[in-house]
């Protein structure tokens, strides 16, 4: 199984503090975002390599930071050739990008660069392999202002995924889910043409949306929490809480 990060965003809401640095480097204490989630994801026996997907401005410096790490499976930083907010591939199309460069054909853990987590991902990688599908992650969200800002799925006895919608304005549950994913092989063929049979690009979820639609997916529901860095803001409270 391959841990794919999208981290080819330019984060444009943190300001000065992103403009010329990626927003999944940022520390946290003495660890940064991405570090933190790293520390959890390589201990996984099922995952063989880190591979994160960034932009050309960008890719040096994750380049430097891969060249430091001493993490048991290998960091592999593949560069989308973007330089700027308004000529980014969006997220779906950076998967897509680096599943055609390195020709990517197994299991794939699919990730957010930017969330702290207090849970482990194995839980879900066990869920998905008893599943035998691919498989979303979801969380209970009491807030309809916060559901109308995310995914939001129904779900049956079972966790199995009966739809899903993108911020919808009259949520059908209190489902939210966050961006984490992991399709499998067996599905790595509908991921491949979802752009060109109408998934959208920008948002990860997008293709949990287009996948919903096109097959079999269950939901495995957090067993801890998240904190989301998307804003100035957001990242002071993270450091001040969790740093």
């Amino acid at each position: 199984m391959k841990n794919i990060v999208i981290a080819a965003g330019y984060a444009t809401r943190l300001g000065e503090l992103t403009k010329n640095f990626p927003k999944p480097l940022l520390k946290i204490g003495e660890n940064t975002i991405l570090g933190r989630m790293l520390d959890d994801i390589d201990r996984i026996p099922e995952i063989d390599e880190h591979i994160v997907i960034t932009n050309h401005k960008f890719a040096g410096i994750f380049e430097a930071w891969a060249a430091e790490q001493h993490y048991s499976k290998p960091i592999t930083i593949v560069d989308d050739g973007t330089e700027t907010n308004e000529t980014r591939l969006g997220a779906v199309c950076d998967l897509l990008f680096a599943m055609e460069k390195l020709q990517i054909d197994d299991d794939m853990l699919v990730v957010a660069a930017d969330n702290l987590l207090f849970f482990s991902f194995q839980a879900f990688v066990d869920f998905a392999k008893e599943k035998g599908t691919s498989c979303i992650m979801c969380h209970e969200q009491p807030s309809i202002e916060k559901l109308q800002r995310t995914g939001v799925v129904e779900l049956d006895s079972d966790y199995r995924v009966l739809g899903m919608e993108e911020k919808p304005q009259v949520p059908k549950s209190h489902w939210a889910v966050p961006p984490f994913y992991i399709y499998l092989r067996k599905d790595l063929d509908l991921v491949r043409h979802s752009v060109e049979n109408g998934c959208g690009k920008d948002a990860p979820g997008n293709l949990a949306h287009y996948m919903v639609e096109h097959s079999i997916l269950h939901a495995w529901r957090m067993t801890g929490g998240r904190f989301d860095i998307g804003s100035i803001d957001t990242y002071e409270e993270a450091v001040k809480r969790f740093g």
